[in-house]
């Protein structure tokens, strides 16, 4: 199970809005993605999901940007990356509701996967973009001075 860049990057770019947007304005665009180190035209492929999930608040034009609809205590990692990524399943034989496996009646290592898949998405579903905002270390005060990297 592999978390992609476009479900990290949705998880940094939601929680920089919570920290930028004050009261309720929008944050830029053009300022999320230079702090963050994302192509604008990146974040544009992982924000519609967001959007339609009534998570985003989008705003074309000279004033516009992004904003958080629903409180950062309210939105699980989970949530964030089952919108972006889609279902996370540890192993294929899982990705169904009812497992087809010709061998998943006597399967000896399906509880560990099945273990693993609960485990991943209760750890996730426990941690709120609140609390990554909580615990996020001080940001450099220049985008230019945010070292480059994955």
């Amino acid at each position: 199970m592999l978390i992609s860049t476009k479900g990290r990057y949705a998880s940094r770019m939601l929680a920089d809005i919570a920290m930028h947007q004050g009261d309720a304005g929008y944050v830029s665009m053009k300022d999320v993605a230079a702090r963050q180190q994302i192509s604008k035209k990146y974040m544009e492929a992982f924000t519609a999901p967001l959007a339609s999930a009534g998570i985003l608040g989008i705003r074309r034009g000279k004033n516009g940007g992004y904003r958080l609809l629903v409180s950062p205590d309210e939105i699980t990692l989970w949530r964030i990356i089952s919108l972006i990524e889609g279902p996370l399943h540890a192993v294929s034989c899982l990705e169904r509701p009812n497992n087809e496996c010709a061998r998943c009646d006597f399967c000896i290592t399906l509880p560990a996967w099945q273990g693993l898949e609960k485990v991943t998405h209760d750890y996730l579903e426990s941690v709120s973009l609140q609390q990554l905002i909580d615990q996020a270390k001080p940001q450099p005060p220049n985008p230019g001075d945010y070292p480059s990297g994955v």
